[in-house]
């Protein structure tokens, strides 16, 4: 056990945990967020999503031990239910949450890929969101969402 600092969703958080344990379970059973969920375990899926420092990781493969001293942001830590981030606004203009499992990929990696180049095409997003598994087949409303998300914010 060691004690790991970082902060999530802009609070401090600090915790005795084994530091080989993945940021996911913190973030899941800690923490009690909802947002990053467990997928795959193997860094294949990309529902676990979160940023740290501003770019998108997979949770569940990342160890508390390379999170301690980082910014973790969630999609909860994005915007709330009654003040969303323009990218959730996005998301729910364009319905592409369908059953919402998988969208902290998306969603996180959009927001970090459309952050870096504002003007990205529609096949831009799409090759950032190649590495993403969407199993109810929402991609379309996805790439809309972020799309829209991209105009908006340019």
């Amino acid at each position: 056990m060691a004690a790991i600092s970082l902060t999530v969703n802009g609070t401090p958080y600090s915790a005795d945990v084994d530091p080989d344990s993945p940021l996911l379970y913190v973030l899941q059973d800690d923490l009690k967020l909802n947002g990053p969920k467990f997928g795959c375990g193997l860094s294949e899926c990309g529902a676990c999503t979160v940023l740290m420092d501003g770019q998108p990781i997979r949770s569940c493969t990342t160890a508390m031990s390379d999170a301690a001293g980082h910014e973790v942001i969630t999609i909860e830590g994005l915007g709330s239910v009654e003040d969303p981030h323009p990218l959730q606004a996005a998301f729910i203009a364009e319905q592409a949450v369908h059953c919402g499992y998988c969208v902290s990929g998306p969603m996180l990696y959009g927001k970090a890929f459309i952050d870096q180049q504002p003007n990205a095409s529609e096949a831009d997003i799409l090759q950032a969101l190649s590495g993403l598994l969407c199993r109810c087949h929402a991609h379309t409303r996805m790439v809309k969402a972020l799309v829209r998300y991209a105009k908006e914010s340019a």
